[in-house]
């Protein structure tokens, strides 16, 4: 007879039952393999050239900073090399499984001819709050005082640092310089405030200065929105972990549907971050920028070291901040010997690496290899060796682009070593799209005008917009160096180009835009761009036929007209004058070339989009803000816009 289905399930369970319990003791028995994986694996280095040291530094406060220290193989009374980065001390020294030096070095921050060929020890720090580091992490961490009521910012860890080092590491003869690029170049700026005893010498490259006047976040008032994503990593997470996502492949589609910078942040959650937090409360220059802005910082403290400011010509990314600090401390060097000036013809960082071309344009040597072999080596070595020789570098070494020549300068702006002069000379906008020296006429037109809809700004460069990498694709490195005829093709863009130049025109210094304009909105944009345009045919590069490269270009938010802390709108149809500078150059504009100027109102999305219409703040404008204005330029007597060149002329 079947068994019934309730007595089934009985002995089921009774049977897992008993089965589970001669099991036990079995499981019991069973043993694990052990790990094969050591607690902690100590390499032995064999065949290194060097020794590594992974240490944490304490600071005053407490709080431990990671630190890598890449010392060579018989090093004695040798100089060190600190570079403080946000960027991953950890990457920036192991960018290769191999045993030397050169190779294990990241091409970024390390002049790997100079680091290696005189024998450095190599310092490589986290700043707080970053990898490996302790801490809490801000953004280009304020100097102590009105936005930092801590005890310590960027000069008193440097200085701990550097105090460690010192008493730490056996090897060194007790000298420290300090040097870096962009963020890191930053951090050699900080420790200029009460500078440590040992620290010798101070390299910042392409230095973020004021992130509001020309650097990083703004231009003049103009916010950098394609620096949302640099902003969204660096201060989202102690390790970068967090990426940001592109929702287009042309970042131009992105951005615009999006519509203001401050809908496009709170979409992505950027509101989490605390730097853009700050960010939004201050749009306008006021005091969370300008306690901040280094060559103020600078010029109030004295100058008691070295310095030499590294700057490019075509820096898509800090090209105001090495000139002015520069200018901050030259005035304190009566004896014009301890501050130096370089300015290379590259991109942001490139004087480490190849310099011999800019996109198409070709320099004829490896000017980065130049600068490193002759001016930063014999540099460091002077005030870092204790038998190194007198170094032989001029006050300004400038790279003259146009004739592709490297000039000894007594200061700068200076047109040559000895016999010449800058003299500052309006090169006018003219009626008919022309350009010269000769001022407006009367009964020429007053002036052009054209239609400027924020519905479809004007490209930065040639779309499609790709984000800011520095590989071949996405090429950003560059952009400054593109060819402008995309913009001077367009309705909305003002284009004046002068005759084809008989003679040399040198400009050595900064020109600056007055423009005379008006707007049919309550707030506008104005981009100016000074432009060499290349003869139509070029025989030895045929590419170049036409190419209009732009020497030196900026932006300006008109609501800062009369004040960068207080916005005003701008009276309609009002012509008023808007005067700002445009960034160093040093060039040449060869015979056979023509000088061009245009005028636009929009520079997208590099810079957020005004949308011609005055509210309060921009990152929080309504669709219905943004709207069309005729913008006016105008070229008459009484009413002249012209670039002011800082022309270079021989005295008689």
């Amino acid at each position: 007879m079947p068994s019934s289905p309730r007595r089934f399930r009985a002995l089921t369970i009774a049977a897992i039952a008993a089965a589970a319990v001669s099991a036990a003791p079995l499981a019991a028995q069973v043993r694990t393999l052990p790990s094969e994986t050591p607690a902690k694996l100590v390499p032995t280095n064999a065949g290194f050239d060097h020794e590594r040291r992974d240490v944490m530094i304490p600071m005053r406060d407490g709080v431990k900073l990671h630190t890598v220290i890449l010392v060579p193989k018989g090093a004695h009374h040798a100089p060190m090399l600190l570079t403080r980065t946000p960027y991953n001390a950890t990457e920036l020294t192991t960018h290769a499984n191999s045993a030397h030096l050169a190779s294990a070095l990241d091409g970024y921050d390390n002049a790997l001819d100079v680091i290696i060929g005189g024998g450095y020890i190599r310092v490589v720090q986290d700043v707080r709050g970053k990898y490996g580091s302790e801490g809490d992490y801000v953004m280009n961490r304020p100097l102590r005082g009105p936005q930092n009521p801590t005890n310590v910012d960027h000069a008193t860890d440097t200085w701990d640092t550097i105090d460690w080092l010192v008493k730490n590491v056996p090897e060194s003869n007790g000298k420290v310089g300090i040097l870096g690029i962009s963020y890191d170049g930053f951090t050699p700026l900080m420790a200029l405030v009460n500078p440590h005893p040992a620290l010798k010498v101070s390299v910042p490259m392409n230095p973020m200065v004021d992130g509001w006047m020309g650097d990083d976040w703004f231009h003049n008032g103009a916010f950098r929105e394609q620096n949302m994503p640099y902003i969204y990593e660096q201060a989202g997470t102690r390790d970068n972990s967090a990426k940001w996502w592109s929702t287009n492949w042309d970042d131009y589609d992105m951005f615009l549907r999006a519509g203001s910078a401050g809908e496009l942040g709170r979409q992505r959650g950027l509101e989490q971050v605390g730097f853009w937090q700050k960010i939004l409360a201050h749009p306008s220059y006021d005091a969370f920028w300008q306690d901040q802005a280094m060559d103020k910082v600078l010029a109030a403290q004295p100058l008691a070291i070295p310095v030499m400011l590294v700057h490019s010509l075509w820096d898509q990314e800090d090209i105001y901040g090495a000139i002015a600090v520069y200018k901050a401390l030259k005035p304190k060097d009566v004896n014009n010997d301890k501050v130096f000036l370089v300015m290379g013809p590259w991109h942001h960082g490139q004087e480490i690496m190849d310099g011999s071309a800019l996109g198409p344009i070709r320099f004829e040597s490896n000017t980065s290899l130049t600068f490193q072999r002759e001016v930063l080596r014999p540099f460091l070595d002077h005030y870092l060796k204790d038998d190194a020789p007198m170094a032989d570098v001029a006050p300004v070494t400038a790279f003259e682009t146009g004739t592709n020549a490297w000039r000894r300068l007594p200061s700068w702006p200076a047109g040559c070593a000895t016999g010449c002069a800058i003299k500052p000379t309006p090169l006018f906008l003219q009626a008919g799209d022309a350009l010269g020296f000769a001022a407006p006429k009367a009964g020429d037109a007053a002036y052009d005008e054209y239609v400027s809809d924020p519905a479809k700004p004007v490209p930065f460069r040639a779309r499609p917009t790709l984000p800011t990498g520095y590989d071949e694709v996405h090429s950003w490195p560059r952009w400054l160096v593109d060819d402008q005829r995309e913009a001077s093709g367009r309705t909305d863009v003002l284009t004046f180009t002068s005759a084809v130049l008989a003679e040399p025109v040198k400009i050595s210094g900064q020109a600056v835009a007055n423009l005379v304009a008006s707007t049919s909105g309550t707030d506008a944009d104005w981009v100016v761009k000074l432009i060499d345009v290349y003869p139509d045919e070029v025989a030895a590069q045929p590419t170049l036929g036409g190419y209009q490269l732009m020497v030196a270009a900026d932006i300006f938010r008109g609501r800062y007209r009369e004040s960068f802390a207080a916005p005003k709108p701008i009276e309609a149809n009002a012509a008023l004058t808007y005067r700002f500078a445009l960034p160093t150059a040093n060039h040449v504009f060869l015979p056979g070339h023509r000088i061009m100027v245009q005028v636009q109102s929009s520079w997208f999305p590099l810079y957020d989009r005004n949308p011609q219409t005055f509210v309060p703040n921009i990152f929080w404008a309504k669709p219905g803000d943004y709207r069309k204005a005729v913008q006016r330029v105008f070229h008459a007597p009484g009413q002249a816009s012209y670039v002011e060149l800082p022309l270079v002329e021989a005295r008689r």
